[in-house]
């Protein structure tokens, strides 16, 4: 197929009974773009990634990734296609330590471990090692999970997908529930990994620095719908998303 992004739909709609969450979308995104997506609770942009990584299906529309139709897929189909997701409360393995949540991550998906083998020999551990280097979490590696702070839990959460080299990698809102102090900072370490590993990335987010710091384009969700779609400056500047999505 051609005409298509490394992510497209088509007529993407989605109704939680009179509530229309997801209002006929069309959208593509290149690779290499750094696409952040705001907009007030409730403007679907949840919803939207939601339906983009398998979590919920369209009442009508297709979702295509690399010109295949994805559509109804279940996340660990899309996940083995090469879409990466994060969520706003990280999965992580909390008994398990920072290492051990990265193995079990890349076994699962690639379904080489079992009773008879062990999980050290299912995956590859230098995999593993370098994507704790990549997000600074090698000191922590023998750490359990659930003894991490905030920032560094998000961390881990994005490097269990990294670990499986996605083509892109959808967060939803990777900075909430940490400090003003540490934002930049996480931040950084996740572009500067999304960047060495040339993976296209979807990141939603509330705080209007961080859009405008790490974004090349933004899109601006209104009731079901993306109001505005373009560079960061120009669609912070859209009146209609500074009284609806800003608040200013």
């Amino acid at each position: 197929m051609s005409g298509y992004g490394l992510l497209s739909t088509r007529g993407l709609s989605l109704s939680f009974g009179g509530v229309v969450a997801a209002d006929a979308i069309d959208f593509d995104l290149q690779p290499g773009e750094r696409l952040a997506v705001v907009g007030q609770n409730g403007a679907g942009k949840t919803t939207f990634i939601n339906i983009c990584t398998g979590y919920l299906k369209p009442t009508s529309g297709t979702v295509l990734f690399d010109a295949v139709d994805i559509t109804g897929h279940t996340p660990r189909a899309i996940t083995r296609r090469g879409v990466g997701r994060s969520f706003q409360l990280p999965q992580v393995f909390t008994e398990h330590t920072v290492r051990e949540c990265l193995m079990l991550a890349a076994s699962s998906v690639k379904q080489k471990h079992g009773f008879f083998l062990p999980l050290t020999q299912a995956v590859d551990a230098h995999e593993v090692d370098a994507t704790l280097e990549l997000l600074q979490l090698s000191a922590r590696a023998h750490d359990l999970a659930g003894s991490l702070p905030e920032g560094q839990r998000k961390l881990l959460d994005v490097a269990m997908a990294l670990v499986l080299r996605p083509k892109l990698m959808i967060m939803d809102e990777p900075t909430s529930g940490v400090s003003t102090d540490e934002k930049h900072g996480l931040m950084a370490v996740l572009m500067r990994a999304l960047d060495e590993r040339q993976v296209t990335s979807i990141f939603v987010e509330h705080d209007i620095d961080i859009v405008r710091r790490y974004a090349t384009r933004l899109c601006a969700w209104i009731a079901g719908r993306i109001a505005a779609d373009g560079a960061p400056e120009e669609v912070l500047r859209d009146p209609i998303v500074v009284k609806n999505v800003i608040g200013e």
